[in-house]
């Protein structure tokens, strides 16, 4: 089957990207929509850009109506937010913090989401997630028609659980995948988790 996108539709040709682009990791991303108020909601458009910049980008569209999305809304004012890589676990709250809420209403509060002090960060995090980033807005660019947004933000603050890490020889952090067990997105309402890890070499 070959198959030429100038003949889909953009929902036709999101339907067929988001099927073979995999697996996708997921951008748990926590903003501040007011004093103690936050917005929670994942972004599978998602990946790192940089190191030096330290930069991340998820791509967001807009709401069903055609607002801007909470996240990108709470961003802007801001300047700040906490992205999260969600665990397996996790699928069943990632799919409900997707839902589309009214401007102001928090999906933390509604799932029951416990967050904890992010130490040398100015937002708190989610308390179960193993991975977490504090991250300061760097850039936003519209691209499309629609316009889609992408948001890059850098890294100011790197959070990692103890029970995902261990020193290697050599001094330096080792994050074992298999413990934080990171959850993936697929196509249609599928996700995945990981197998196990396997290790190849670069050549010299």
């Amino acid at each position: 089957m070959e198959l030429n996108f100038a003949d889909f539709s953009p929902t036709q040709i999101y339907h067929l990207m988001t099927q073979t682009v995999i697996p996708r990791p997921i951008a748990w991303v926590l903003t501040e929509s007011g004093e103690q108020n936050y917005n929670l909601a994942p972004f599978s458009y998602f990946t790192a850009v940089s190191s030096a910049p330290p930069l991340l980008m998820f791509s967001a569209g807009k709401k069903p109506g055609g607002e801007i999305k909470d996240t990108v809304k709470n961003i802007k004012a801001t300047q700040r937010c906490v992205i999260h890589i969600a665990s397996e676990q996790d699928a069943e709250l990632v799919t409900q913090t997707a839902a589309t809420l009214p401007h102001g209403e928090s999906e933390v509060t509604a799932n029951n989401i416990a967050l904890a002090e992010f130490n040398g960060f100015s937002m708190p995090r989610i308390a179960h997630c193993d991975i977490a980033y504090g991250c300061e807005l760097y850039e936003v660019q519209e691209i499309g028609d629609t316009p889609q947004k992408l948001v890059f933000v850098k890294i100011v603050s790197l959070y990692l659980s103890d029970k995902v890490t261990e020193l290697d020889h050599k001094q330096r952090i080792k994050v074992h995948a298999d413990k934080a067990a990171p959850l993936a997105r697929l196509g249609s309402a599928e996700y995945s988790g990981i197998t196990a890890p396997f290790t190849k070499a670069r050549p010299d």
